[in-house]
């Protein structure tokens, strides 16, 4: 399916995974607008990619009905991707009421927007691997496993997956496509929120032997693209769902092993320490299951995780050098695509 002129509303576009999707959204000629606050970080990607200049870039609240009905409206778009959120567990405990103002009413906003606006024929609503009751087993969450939440964050995407679904058999049924995405921890170049992995500082960890499914940011919104243009297709039905997006199941490491092989990568210093401060419960073990986009996509993660750090490295790398970011990240982006299309034959 091309991408050349498809009208995609983004909101969330300022955030990191939401900046890298517009990034890549527009590398396809899609016209993409995005809608969001403003960076929550200093530096951020936004800027130093300069997605200014390649989105049409609206501000704004999505807990704010009238401006985004009005940003959705005006654009009339034929797809959604929601990527605007609260996406920090330590943040929650701080201050849920945000989080759920922002995760699960924003959610349903968002939803109730374009209930309004009839050009539109896909949504992904991206939620987070941390929706499902966690019972610290060994094995991958699945798509048909009970949603929970310990902490206000994870409980606040599962409610958003609960709205997600109720607005899709309520008022989408054979006319709008809606799906949500379940993503593992990303990484990547260009994200500077609070408690990300950056490599060109003393990193502080606080379970070092906690296992994620970590995977670079490429990963998951490859799948998010795929998800779409199968919500496109015509058998919007049949991929009207929720989907898991993850690494292999023998790609599965600790923290400790992604901090000790990141800061060998970069060098020059870098280090981590044991963070030895009271902290909020965390999950320590973690894995997803994602059969169901292998099997329903065609998706499979490209990146093995010591490649996808030593991606992460180089991205931090070519910044500090000075270099052009919007070019370095186009770069990976085509580099990721050539991995997609694989070796030709012939």
């Amino acid at each position: 399916m091309s991408w050349a002129g498809r009208r995609v509303f983004l909101t969330g576009h300022t955030g990191f995974k939401g900046g890298w999707l517009a990034l890549w959204l527009s590398h396809l000629g899609a016209e993409v607008r995005g809608y969001a606050l403003d960076p929550y970080t200093t530096p951020n990607l936004f800027d130093a990619a300069r997605l200014g200049g390649r989105v049409d870039d609206v501000r704004g609240d999505i807990r704010d009905a009238a401006a985004l009905d009005k940003a959705m409206a005006e654009f009339a778009p034929e797809v959604v991707f929601h990527l605007a959120a609260q996406p920090l567990v330590r943040l929650s405990y701080s201050d849920p009421m945000l989080t759920y103002e922002t995760n699960v009413m924003g959610t349903a906003r968002v939803l109730d927007a374009v209930r309004r606006t009839p050009s539109v024929r896909a949504v992904v609503s991206v939620t987070t691997d941390k929706c499902y009751e966690n019972k610290e087993w060994i094995w991958g969450y699945r798509e048909t496993d009970p949603l929970g939440g310990y902490d206000p964050y994870s409980s606040s995407k599962a409610c958003a997956e609960i709205v997600s679904a109720a607005f899709r058999q309520s008022y989408f049924a054979g006319t709008v496509g809606v799906a949500t995405a379940r993503a593992g921890n990303v990484i990547g170049g260009g994200d500077w929120s609070l408690d990300r992995l950056i490599p060109d500082k003393a990193v502080a960890i606080r379970r070092p032997l906690s296992i994620r499914p970590w995977q670079h940011v490429l990963e998951p919104l490859h799948g998010y693209i795929l998800l779409a243009e199968r919500l496109l297709s015509g058998e919007a039905a049949k991929y009207a769902t929720a989907y898991n997006f993850g690494p292999s199941e023998d790609d599965a490491q600790t923290v400790e092993w992604i901090v000790e092989r990141m800061t060998k990568a970069w060098g020059d210093g870098a280090s981590w320490f044991i963070d030895g401060e009271p902290s909020v419960h965390e999950a320590g073990y973690l894995k997803l299951d994602a059969s169901r986009a292998r099997a329903d996509l065609g998706w499979t993660p490209k990146l093995r995780l010591a490649d996808a750090l030593d991606w992460l490295v180089a991205w931090y790398r070519a910044q500090a050098a000075g270099a052009d970011m919007q070019a370095f990240s186009l770069e990976q982006i085509r580099a990721y695509e050539a991995l997609v299309a694989g070796p030709r034959r012939g």
